[in-house]
């Protein structure tokens, strides 16, 4: 018995080390994978700046939005289901799963007529 587990036990500690080196190597992947692209956007006067933006395809995107007005606003877009309304002089991160590419539409409900953008996605 004893010569069993002996034998047994390197195998196990290369198994084990095998196992910890690949799954390592998945999360590390998968990680860079799923980075957030950071895109930041200004409303003044009831207008976006900049009223187009970019971001690639495929990546979850963290859209940071500041009011620079005292008044509230909504972004709210219907293609990329994401609404939040944001007090005046204030800021808040909006979180967009990966897109695919193309262009998605947004605007200030609020003020809709004058806060329109566009998020091009390639």
């Amino acid at each position: 018995m004893a010569s069993i587990e002996t034998a047994s036990r390197p195998t196990l500690w290369r198994d084990l080390a095998v196992a910890f080196v690949f799954a390592s190597a998945c999360l590390d992947g998968t990680a860079r994978a799923q980075e957030n692209v950071e895109i930041v956007i200004t409303v003044k006067d009831h207008k976006f700046d900049p009223a187009e933006l970019q971001a690639p395809a495929n990546k979850p995107i963290a859209l940071r939005v500041k009011n620079l007005d005292s008044t509230p606003m909504e972004f709210e877009s219907k293609t990329l289901r994401v609404e939040k309304v944001l007090s005046g002089n204030s800021e808040a991160v909006i979180n967009i799963r990966p897109q695919k590419a193309g262009r998605y539409e947004f605007f200030d409900e609020f003020h809709e007529k004058t806060t329109r953008g566009v998020l091009v996605v390639k």
